[in-house]
């Protein structure tokens, strides 16, 4: 029986390697929730009897696995209440290094027998415990064990309702981690008034590259309690701080020490309520983040007005590979400085301009990045105000060979795009060839008949080999077009998605 494990990436991402042991003790989250829902309609003995299998089979495959080195039985709520009985087995696999409880509803009591089983895998270097409310306020009988010299390298507990003594125990225990490098304690809002002692912790983790704060009730205080540890955290890659809506106003004291992460990927900043003060430090820092990869300021609507100078910085940010900036009430000036900056981002994959009305009638101003964009793999422009003219530039850029590498475009929610319109732009997206995704669905409020363009897009389709997904919501299928669609279904051999509004 394989026996695999997943080596951690320089950004502390995993890559699994398909083991068997995990196809067969790993449920899916909607798997998962199927059975949830199955159990609760069933009678509590068979739900009994079902749990009691599950865990038996688990228990009886660990005396056969001495050489196992991972062990994810996530999404799995049978484990909930019987955790003991595996991790009795514990000393059997005593070559563990990575362990995934994530969303087992473990108890009071599976906390504690975890806590006691940890001491026996020295091993360990992954562990996830996260959507597990019970992980909350018990933290300490969990990793009680963990000692000076452990190789744990990464820490999930995502939304375990940790409290702040959990954090206070949590900053305390932090320097014994020397060989830590991801750490997420995102959705844990409770969290926030321990963070002085997280962010001591964290001085003494000189090898984290990864750490999580996301949706943490984060406040402008905050910031500051973070800024002070940052410049110990020269290592870091990876840097989430999003979802926090009071952290607004964090950032206009200027974060001095946020320009110290030398080695940062990856700066995550959507939904933080972002002010134009924050805007203004934050020009004199990010353009500085010259390694920066993915750069998400998405969702802070006070940017629209004030990020002109940031965003004609982002020319700096020569690695930037993707750009999240939609919902950011963009207006023309600030549009006009991202455009003219976006030409020197050679290396974008993703960029993401939706729910920015500027862009409607100027999308031209992006002609010379969508020409010189060898890279670009995801494009969204939805809800962006496009006009029949911007669908048409699209499509000349298209068809004279550029965008070659697009995969995914979206030109939902504009619905101003007429016919005439459309049939110019589907005329042309045959020649995508790498594109798999295409949504042109209308607006919820909004139903239209799909005109003659459709079958220009049924043929386009013919020609793209990588096609699956294509959003055509609350577009409505003449009796006409829907024969031509059912025809289509018959002859092709490929499974192609087309989500559409209806027939008539």
């Amino acid at each position: 029986m394989s026996q695999t494990r997943k080596k951690t990436s320089s950004e502390g991402e995993t890559k699994p390697q398909t083991s068997i042991v995990n196809k067969f003790l790993r449920g899916s989250n909607a798997e998962s929730r199927k059975e949830d829902n199955d159990l609760k309609t069933t009678d509590s003995q068979p739900s009994d009897w079902i749990q009691k299998t599950a865990t038996s089979e688990t228990v009886a495959l660990l005396p056969f696995l001495p050489d196992l080195e991972e062990l994810d039985i996530s999404w799995n709520g049978f484990v909930g209440g019987t955790l003991l009985s595996i991790t009795q087995q514990m000393h059997l696999v005593s070559k563990l290094k990575i362990l995934r409880l994530g969303s087992c509803r473990l108890t009071t009591d599976d906390v504690q027998a975890l806590g006691e089983a940890l001491e026996m895998i020295p091993e360990l270097e992954e562990l996830n415990l996260s959507w597990n409310s019970k992980v909350g306020g018990n933290l300490p009988l969990i990793l009680q064990k963990f000692q000076k010299g452990s190789k744990i390298q990464m820490i999930e507990l995502v939304d375990c309702s940790l409290t702040s003594e959990d954090g206070t125990f949590l900053g305390q225990l932090l320097p014994m981690l020397q060989s830590l490098e991801v750490l997420d304690l995102s959705i844990n809002r409770d969290i926030v008034g321990s963070l002085n002692s997280i962010a001591q912790g964290l001085k003494s983790t000189s090898n984290l590259k990864v750490l999580k704060l996301h949706s943490c009730g984060l406040s402008q205080k905050s910031v500051k309690i973070l800024d002070a540890a940052f410049r110990y955290l020269g290592e870091l890659r990876k840097l989430d701080l999003s979802c926090n809506k009071d952290l607004g106003g964090g950032f206009e004291d200027s974060p001095a020490q946020l320009v110290m992460l030398k080695h940062l990927q990856v700066l995550d900043l959507h939904q933080c309520s972002l002010t134009a003060d924050d805007v203004m430090s934050l020009t004199q820092v990010i353009p500085l983040l010259s390694n920066l990869q993915e750069l998400d300021l998405s969702a802070n609507k006070k940017m629209g007005s004030s990020s002109e100078n940031l965003l004609s910085r982002l020319r700096f940010l020569p690695a930037l590979k993707s750009l999240v900036i939609n919902n950011c009430a963009l207006e023309s000036e600030t549009f006009t400085a991202l455009a003219e900056a976006s030409v020197h981002l050679s290396a974008l994959e993703v960029f993401n301009l939706s729910w920015n009305k500027c862009v409607g009638g100027n999308l031209k101003l992006l002609l010379e990045t969508l020409k010189l964009s060898m890279s670009l793999q995801v494009l969204r422009l939805s809800s962006c105000s496009l006009v029949t003219e911007d669908v048409a530039l699209l499509a000349s850029v298209i068809q004279t060979g550029h965008l070659a590498k697009l995969q995914k475009l979206d030109l939902s929610y504009n619905d101003s795009i007429c016919d005439a319109g459309w049939t110019t732009f589907c005329q042309n997206v045959r020649f995508l060839k790498e594109l798999i995704e295409l949504d042109i669905s209308l607006r919820p409020s909004n139903f239209r008949d799909c005109g003659q363009w459709f079958r220009h897009l049924l043929y386009a389709v013919t020609k793209l080999p990588q096609i699956t997904e294509i959003g055509m919501k609350r577009w409505i299928l003449p009796a006409s077009q829907e024969e031509e669609l059912e025809c289509f279904d018959q002859d092709k051999k490929r499974s192609i998605h087309f989500d559409h509004g209806g027939f008539q």
